[in-house]
């Protein structure tokens, strides 16, 4: 086997063996970390983030992105709680109208990319400042509890063995799975990332692409909210802060591209995994949170360095 392929292997599936070395490292230095009931508990803490991560895949699939998950999360969160609690409404219904507020949020996100062409960047951290300051408002900055307590079943209860979260989580994937790989949307969206104006010239409704990439994204989130919701049995306003990140890396990590265009939902899979395992297996070995966050920083810097690099060498090669 060549230097070619060899090198073109490791930068398909290279993550793959990081996760499983990753594994072995914790497993050595903390005994309790491979226990049954420690990997259900990974599991059901990277569920919140798996969960944001199948709409951000398709975001930046298109070449976007989308900063406002984590207030998303926030705001659905606090406002499914108000409404069970102050307006005493189904925990169903309150649920649904949470998740159709992220659709037009994301909705809102992709108006303001696609009509007014406002970077994605930018346009997404307005977003994520305002529905912030949504939340607050809206709570007077306090949490909100009070809410029934059949409604933490959704966070907190199993399915079998299985936390629920962990099978919302499961069942986000492969639905995302499926359209992303079997439906000519789904190709679509791979256009668009890849050679947005070849896509437009064959066809393609771009900007209807765009707006359905970030209504997802602003559904999931929601869907995110709501589960963290049941789990913490209370409504924060600064639920979500931070997510942004995680997500991100996780989705870089997974190989999709920043660029837009390349990258599968399988393996951002890996790349949620692998931000869970280092979360978790840190907190085991009593390490600090601020060099948590120093470490997940270099983590992000790592994978985009490494993105660049793999799109560069594949560039090269297709000259040559």
């Amino acid at each position: 086997m060549n230097n070619r392929k060899v090198g073109n292997i490791l930068a398909s599936y290279g993550i793959i063996l990081v996760l499983f070395l990753l594994i072995l490292a914790f497993s050595i230095l903390t005994p309790r970390f491979l226990m049954r009931d420690n990997i259900f508990n990974i599991l059901r803490q990277v569920s919140i983030v798996g969960i944001i991560c199948v709409g951000m895949t398709l975001v930046m699939l298109t070449g976007g992105i989308d900063l406002s998950c984590g207030s998303i999360v926030g705001a659905s969160a606090v406002g499914a709680a108000l409404l069970m609690t102050k307006s005493n409404m189904n925990p169903v219904l309150a649920s649904l109208l949470m998740c159709l507020f992220g659709v037009l949020l994301g909705l809102a996100n992709g108006f303001f990319i696609a009509q007014l062409k406002v970077p994605p960047f930018i346009a997404t951290l307005g977003m994520m400042t305002s529905v912030r300051g949504i939340a607050y408002i809206i709570t007077g900055g306090l949490p909100v509890f009070g809410f029934n307590r059949a409604f933490t079943v959704l966070g907190q209860g199993y399915w079998g063995v299985v936390p629920i979260p962990v099978v919302v989580m499961f069942i986000t994937f492969v639905l995302g799975i499926v359209f992303l790989s079997q439906t000519r949307i789904g190709r679509h969206i791979y256009g668009v990332g890849g050679n947005e104006e070849a896509s437009r010239l064959s066809g393609v409704q771009v900007k209807g692409i765009k707006y359905l990439v970030y209504a997802t994204s602003g559904f999931m989130s929601a869907l995110a909210g709501i589960v963290l919701l049941a789990r913490v049995n209370s409504g924060q306003p600064n639920a979500g802060t931070g997510y942004e990140m995680d997500v991100v890396t996780a989705v870089v990590l997974g190989g999709v591209s920043m660029s837009g265009g390349q990258g599968k939902l399988i393996m951002v899979v890996v790349g949620v995994m692998i931000m869970g395992i280092l979360t978790n297996g840190m907190t085991m070995l009593t390490i600090n949170e601020y060099v948590q966050q120093f470490v997940k920083g270099m983590v992000l810097i790592g994978a985009v360095a490494l993105d660049r690099f793999i799109k560069t060498r594949k560039m090269r090669q297709s000259a040559t």
